[in-house]
């Protein structure tokens, strides 16, 4: 276990090292900053003075060297536009996009593992039938349209629920979250459903192929002959055995909710991490755009860390075979 943790924490900084060359990199293809901070009838020397300022001054590889260098200390640089360490910025609307995210991975769970056990339990019905083609809407339909049908639905026709934003927020150990309010939910609610529908439509079908495989299995031939419910055998056999691919799929999803809640915050106007990346590229904060895209890379890494050690640590096969690689 121990070679095998080393090996996948070699492979993670790896892979952190060579982004965060990439991330700097294509920075410079998103324009000028100074064109966005100077005043429009500013001469050269303001323009100067405020590359000078900023460190855009200097060569690329002196900039690379200084942002490695900072960014071994936590440090990912200054916001142009706040002025304030940009990795403050992220952290702030950090917890609006964690909240937006778990409550999307609640929603894909909720709805997907029960229609597609259903689907699994009857595969050849009309029920399981059109459970199977609904998935394949979930998986067509884009998100920034999904998102505006919600809004023209409930919030338009039937005036249930608020067409965008966060609501009032609360502080819960320090954190401040929107979910245990009741104004606060009801603003999640839409854009977590949109961020859901893809992911459900996923666990549909992982939901659905699992139920399937295990009921031709002979356990669950035993316990029919030795007369438990079919709640008891869905339940607890069904259930137990379908959840470890469907969670090992959802921990690796939760890393893209979290990074490609872009469309869906930018739809809702929900203030989260996506919106600020948005707002960052208009006016070309590099800053705050590099500190977005190195956490969302750490998060992505941690993630897959967490499930390849955990998936070594249920399979032992999978340390075996690291080791004898």
């Amino acid at each position: 276990m121990l070679v095998y943790l080393i090996r996948r924490l070699g492979q993670s900084l790896l892979v952190i090292a060579v982004m965060a060359t990439l991330v700097f990199v294509a920075m410079f293809a998103v324009g000028d900053p100074v064109d966005i901070l100077a005043s429009p009838d500013a001469d050269q020397r303001e323009r100067d003075a405020i590359a000078k300022r900023l460190g855009l001054d200097r060569p690329l590889w002196e900039q690379f060297g200084l942002f490695v260098w900072r960014a071994l200390h936590g440090d990912l640089g200054r916001s142009f536009v706040y002025n304030v360490p940009a990795v403050d910025v992220i952290l702030q609307r950090l917890p609006a996009t964690l909240e937006l995210a778990l409550t999307g991975l609640v929603f894909s769970i909720a709805i997907g593992i029960p229609l597609g056990v259903l689907a699994g339990l009857k595969p050849y019905s009309r029920l399981g039938r059109g459970i199977m083609s609904g998935s394949i809407l979930g998986f067509s339909l884009p998100n920034f349209w999904i998102g505006l049908m919600l809004i023209l639905l409930f919030a338009v026709e039937l005036r249930l629920l608020p067409a965008g934003g966060r609501g009032p927020v609360v502080s819960v150990l320090g954190i401040p979250t929107a979910a245990f309010s009741l104004e606060g939910l009801k603003h999640l609610i839409l854009p977590a459903l949109t961020l859901a529908l893809y992911k459900s439509a996923l666990v549909i079908r992982i939901a659905q192929a699992g139920t399937r495989e295990v009921m031709l299995q002979d356990y669950i031939r035993f316990a029919r002959a030795k007369g438990l419910s079919r709640q008891r055998i869905i339940f607890v056999h069904v259930l137990k055995n379908i959840m470890i691919p469907v969670v090992t799929v959802l921990g690796l999803e939760l890393g893209s909710m979290i990074a490609f809640a872009v469309v869906t915050e930018t739809v809702f106007a929900y203030p989260g991490m996506g919106k600020l990346l948005i707002d960052s590229i208009n006016r070309l904060d590099r800053p705050v755009i590099v500190a977005y895209l190195m956490m969302t890379v750490v998060i992505f890494v941690i993630i897959n860390l967490i499930v390849d050690l955990l998936y070594a640590a249920i399979d032992p096969r999978v340390r075996l075979a690291e080791a004898k690689g």
